[in-house]
């Protein structure tokens, strides 16, 4: 008999919630948390596992709340605390378990902490951060110019890194005259994970979310909280952002995860890890057996396919058969130690249809398509919410409606630095901004699309393909996208083969075709996905040829009784159970 190790959150399904852009309750033209709670019987019908809820922390939203000022207490626009604990009873009396999302790498510049060490450099939280004194230009090439710094300041930060919103990873603070780091916006300054006092402060915090009840954490950037000693320039005169090779996996960050497991968490935590620049191998040691306790991570191999050298604010054509190669060497990486993470879009990223499938002539079928892909590989699936409509980009006429500050900064950069011709920037900011994924969810026809129904604007334009586009429809219709995923999910609960099973690709020099066998003991599924806006020859191999199969999942009406040679139509997915 075959045997595997279970785990809740390798069987689940994940909703992600960017409470914002979710639900308005109360007309004020942004999501809250009563918002969600309003809608606890959709996720529940559509039959997901956990919800992975992003910040609602106090937070002055530079970032749009991974800028955590006080991370015990719930933004006011989102709601009180008591409505965050209406939300965790009404998940758990309907078998939903909760994760929230862990911003540790950084804080806002006015949390208590970083108030205090701003104070002087005497200050009891002065340590919290990364405080340095700048240094000569003279033997370095940065330029004086580059930094804001007061006029009668000639001198260069500590070292050359780059933040990833785009500029550098340095502020200069007048009253102290040093500078801090920032890795992302300069009101996010980076906390010092050498000072022990700040380790205990994170997992005590954490205990106190546990204690409240909830199942676990999603940790932002968590690969970047250990920096080398001395902060040394970056080495790497090719990486996308200077200086990552420096703080990207740093020198003591499994020392300091492994403390994380050990002091706060149990068996039945959820942990899923984001990290930049993760290689399959550095998986294994966040997430095997033998490394850091957590239970996945988030890789990006495949997200950045669109990408040339000089990173997400660029653009190359990407080939399915790149795609399937690449989340192939994560299936086949993690198989023996490791857990995968499936997803194609999420807060940061813009919509999967839009980037991965087709957003027109072939909206219905390749949202479906790639729905089948993640549902049906090795991992757990995250599904962000509107991918389930099969929402897609929003159509973005001027930088004067874009909100996210990573495009806004990175534009400002790429302008600066000649990288970009002035023809191309809204071209790319429609196909590239994070603004994409945070329109508000369309719900209904409605002038809002149900998002909001008081007199205030919502705080993103809603997309105009609304009327076609929104949940009553979908759910009215039992042909949808999000009957579809309901198949999913559902299929995916009742066959073990789906989440346990060996992952085997099959074809694997096919220009459009992704073909694959899940195989659990005596079970075993084909997969077989056309990922072209025409009509494809599917050849099986040999030892697969006349097999007695039943179709258990299509997005095409189709009858078969064993697999054979065939045209797949555009965007055609099949699930085959294997006699």
């Amino acid at each position: 008999m075959t045997t595997f190790d279970r785990a809740w959150w390798k069987e689940a399904v994940v909703y992600q919630v960017y409470p914002r852009s979710f639900n308005d309750s109360d007309g004020d033209g942004l999501g809250d948390i009563p918002g969600i709670i309003e809608k606890v019987d959709y996720l529940a019908d559509l039959g997901i596992d956990c919800l992975w809820l992003n910040p609602v922390y106090d937070s002055p939203g530079v970032d749009n709340g991974y800028d955590i000022a006080d991370y015990r207490t719930i933004l006011d626009e989102f709601g009180t605390m008591e409505d965050w604990e209406a939300l965790r009873d009404a998940l758990h009396e309907r078998g939903i378990k909760l994760i929230m999302d862990l911003v540790v790498n950084h804080t806002s510049d006015e949390h208590a902490w970083f108030v205090n060490a701003r104070e002087s450099p005497e200050n009891g939280h002065r340590d919290y951060y990364w405080w340095r004194e700048g240094r000569d230009p003279d033997g370095t090439d940065l330029d004086p110019d580059d930094y804001d710094t007061p006029a009668d300041v000639d001198e260069v930060p500590p070292n050359d890194w780059e933040s990833f919103f785009g500029g550098p990873a340095w502020s200069y603070d007048e009253d102290s005259s040093e500078w801090y780091l920032h890795i992302f916006d300069e009101r996010m300054p980076d906390l010092n994970w050498e000072t022990e006092e700040v380790r205990e402060e994170v997992f005590e915090m954490m205990e106190w979310w546990f204690d409240k009840g909830i199942d676990g954490f999603r940790m932002d950037v968590i690969n970047l909280i250990s920096k080398p000693d001395g902060l040394p320039d970056g080495a790497d005169p090719d990486a996308i952002v200077r200086g990552s090779d420096k703080f990207v996996n740093g020198p003591r960050v499994h020392d300091y995860l492994s403390e994380l497991h050990d002091r706060v968490l149990d068996d039945e935590a959820m942990t899923v890890g984001e990290m930049a620049e993760l290689s399959v191998e550095e998986a294994r040691q966040y997430t095997g057996r033998d490394g850091d306790g957590m239970s996945m991570v988030f890789t990006f191999d495949h997200m950045r396919l669109d990408m040339t050298d000089a990173g997400r604010w660029s653009y190359r054509e990407w080939s399915p058969r790149e795609l399937k190669a690449t989340m192939t060497h994560w299936q086949e990486g993690l198989a023996e130690e490791g857990w995968n993470s499936l997803f194609l879009n999420n807060h940061d990223e813009p919509r999967q249809l839009s980037r991965f499938g087709d957003d027109g002539r072939y909206r219905r079928e390749s949202a479906k398509l790639l729905a089948t892909l993640l549902h049906t590989l090795r991992g757990t699936p995250y599904i962000y919410q509107g991918e389930e409509l099969g929402m897609t980009n929003y159509p973005f006429d001027s930088l004067d409606e874009v909100r996210d500050v990573d495009t806004i900064k990175n534009v400002r950069a790429a302008r600066k630095a000649g990288r970009i011709r002035e023809d191309d920037v809204m071209d790319l900011v429609r196909y590239r901004t994070r603004d994409n994924a945070r329109t508000p969810m369309q719900w209904d026809d409605s002038e809002h699309a149900g998002f909001t129904e008081g007199e205030a604007t919502p705080w993103m334009p809603v997309n105009p393909n609304k009327d076609e586009v929104n949940a009553e429809v979908a759910r009215s219709d039992p042909e949808s996208i999000w009957h579809f995923y309901r198949e999913l999910i559902s299929l995916r609960k009742e066959r073990d083969v789906l989440v346990y099973g060996d992952y085997d690709l099959l074809l694997p020099d096919h220009e459009t075709l992704w073909t694959y066998t899940r195989t659990l003991g005596d079970d075993s599924l084909l997969v077989v996905l056309n990922f072209a806006g025409e009509e494809t020859r599917f050849d099986p191999p040999e030892d697969l040829r006349g097999t007695d199969a039943e179709l258990l999942v299509s997005n095409y009406d189709a009858n078969l009784v064993s697999v054979e040679t065939t045209v797949l139509r555009p965007w055609e997915a099949r699930v085959y159970d294997l006699q």
